[in-house]
């Protein structure tokens, strides 16, 4: 990832906060013809200080789970446009139009399961977890000889991440006139627009509070 050290991130409550909105990364492996290959994948989160472990599955006749070595994980954050109209001092610093955002790069090596005990309790955490996000019920029944039959067509994966890059771009480069000014923007549009509002708004809270 390109990391600019005004973007660049240590704090891993970034990636809880990412991880939280939206568990729902984008997997990059290399295929043995060389080539790059990525799947988008819902995916269990655990962190314990800096360990951070992703656990997820592939439906079986995705050729990703083949793939030795490492992977990288993208985390997808909030992002939004900015327009150079919006910059106080955008005449006299000869501003340019941009784009805001956030998002974490994890790599590691993946480990790959087909057990069916160990399916069948990554099932059941992944549909729980999200069930409760909508308000629905539905459950894994692993009594069921039907639904674990179905374990047979897919294949877990675990990566412990080696390597953590966080960015969030934020204007931090720029006057805090300018941030405000954009953040207020933001915030008037609502959707991601505004959940980037309010990350500006919390780095500019954290400044002047430091």
């Amino acid at each position: 990832m390109y990391l600019p050290r005004a973007f660049a991130e240590t704090d891993l409550a970034l990636l809880d906060a990412l991880i939280e909105r939206d568990a729902f990364v984008t997997l990059v492996t290399v295929g043995d013809d060389g080539l790059p290959f990525a799947s988008q994948l819902p995916v269990i989160y655990r962190r314990s200080g800096g360990e951070v472990v992703l656990e997820g599955h592939w439906a079986r006749p995705d050729p990703q789970w083949r793939h030795a070595g490492q992977a990288l994980a993208i985390v997808h954050g909030p992002h939004a446009y900015v327009s150079a109209s919006w910059y106080p001092d955008k005449q006299q610093a000869g501003r340019v139009p941009t784009w805001n955002y956030a998002a974490a790069h994890l790599q590691g090596r993946l480990q790959v399961f087909d057990d069916e005990a160990r399916l069948a309790a990554l099932v059941s955490e992944l549909s729980d977890l999200h069930e409760a996000r909508v308000g629905s019920d539905w459950r894994f029944d692993a009594g069921s000889d039907d639904e674990r039959r179905k374990l047979r067509g897919v294949v877990g994966f675990r990566l412990v991440a080696e390597r953590i890059e966080l960015k969030a771009k934020l204007g931090q480069n720029h006057p805090q006139a300018n941030m405000r000014a954009v953040a207020e923007r933001l915030q008037r549009q609502g959707g991601r627009e505004a959940e980037v509002a309010a990350m500006m708004s919390a780095r500019l809270r954290d400044a002047h509070d430091g």
